[in-house]
């Protein structure tokens, strides 16, 4: 690709992880291009910094612009929001008009959507991905008018326009494609059994915790055990195991902490033979990078319309096994695992179908298609 100019480059999305950090992805692979000597200039736009740190690192300039956020449940907030949303467009306009970026690239959700209407206002092109397998409301509109849409699940598809639509997958942060040498010396766990990474998020991991505790006995002698709770859950998770296995030893093979930093997540899923996990899109992604077979237990459809049919597509690829939540005892969840690692033909199957399930490519793809549409507005 050929530069003409100085490349201006907006991102947008979301308020969570599951929005941002795929930003961030795609960002490292722009500031590739730039240690190749594009000259690039990157912003954020949104409500909030999120994580200041990694906009940072990435020389991602913040603007602040307000949002309102849609809301599926009776709140006052829900008079007054529509009001902040079309003041944010106003800011919005402004603001890509003063900055005047080449293209804007959102991951959908409400603090998009602002930013979306202001770029179409001043006939800025829209680039749009979509991570789950059904469209959030943000991305169903800013898909009117965006210039291409990428997608993580073959599913969505039907949703968006299918000549501007591609399926790439979730960005990724490079530093989680890579292989870490003895991740479980890293982490500070024996070797002497397969790790069982069990991983709740921090928010719907009660149901989660209380089944792993109630599975202890059948698993500490298989595995050792990483927990990931949920801050929250942490100090009770502790106290609970203790109170049931006393002074025995194989607590030494049970491993709890409330939160894992990025590279210590990273770690995990590398170090584990198995992973437990809920079933938002780039935790699936993230496992399926690593090729690691899975059990998936998405969060209740009332709590999270997306993890119910995100879990079930990736079943179909055959990286996972999914138990609903309603269904969860803890026999079947012993008896689910112990199924798979002690059949090596599943277990092998499993991990080839994850692999070819990730397409670790689709932060490149992006900062690509990026370019290529800024060029031609510059």
């Amino acid at each position: 690709m050929e530069q003409i100019g100085q490349q201006r480059v907006a991102f947008v999305g979301g308020g969570t992880g599951g929005h941002f950090y795929p930003l961030i992805a795609v960002a490292e692979r722009l500031r590739d291009f730039a240690a190749q000597g594009y000259d690039l200039g990157l912003y954020y736009l949104g409500p909030e910094v999120y994580n200041e740190t990694a906009l940072t690192e990435q020389g991602i300039q913040f603007v602040k612009v307000p949002a309102g956020k849609r809301r599926r449940y009776f709140s006052p907030l829900n008079l007054i929001d529509p009001f902040k949303t079309l003041f944010g467009i106003f800011i919005a306009v402004y603001k890509l008009y003063v900055i005047y970026p080449d293209v804007v690239f959102s991951k959908g959700g409400f603090t998009s959507v602002p930013v979306v209407l202001a770029a179409w206002f001043l006939r800025i092109p829209i680039v749009i991905h979509e991570s789950d397998s059904r469209p959030g409301a943000a991305n169903k509109l800013a898909a009117r008018f965006a210039r291409y849409i990428g997608i993580a699940y073959d599913e969505v598809a039907s949703s968006f326009p299918v000549d501007k639509t591609a399926l790439v997958g979730i960005p990724i942060r490079k530093n989680l494609l890579t292989t870490p040498t003895e991740p479980l010396e890293s982490l500070g766990l024996p070797v002497d059994k397969p790790l069982l990474f069990i991983t709740g998020g921090s928010l719907g991991a009660e149901r989660i915790n209380n089944l792993v505790l109630e599975s202890l006995d059948e698993l500490l002698p298989q595995f050792t055990i990483l927990h990931q709770t949920g801050p929250a859950n942490e100090a009770r998770v502790k106290k609970t195991a203790v109170e049931l296995f006393g002074q025995s030893q194989l607590l030494e093979s049970y491993f709890v902490k409330g939160t894992l930093t990025g590279i210590e997540m990273h770690l995990a899923y590398s170090a584990a033979s198995f992973v437990v996990s809920r079933a938002g899109s780039t935790s699936i992604f993230e496992i399926a990078s690593k090729a690691k077979p899975s059990i998936i237990i998405p969060i209740p459809e009332k709590i999270s319309h997306d993890q119910r049919t995100n879990a079930y597509a990736y079943a179909r690829a055959g990286g996972a096994s999914v138990i609903e939540e309603g269904n969860l005892t803890d026999g079947l969840l012993t008896a689910e695992i112990t199924r798979i690692m002690q059949n090596q033909d599943v277990y092998a199957e499993m991990s080839r179908a994850a692999q070819a399930f990730a397409r670790p490519n689709a932060a490149e793809v992006i900062a690509k298609t990026l370019l290529e549409i800024a060029n031609e507005h510059v």
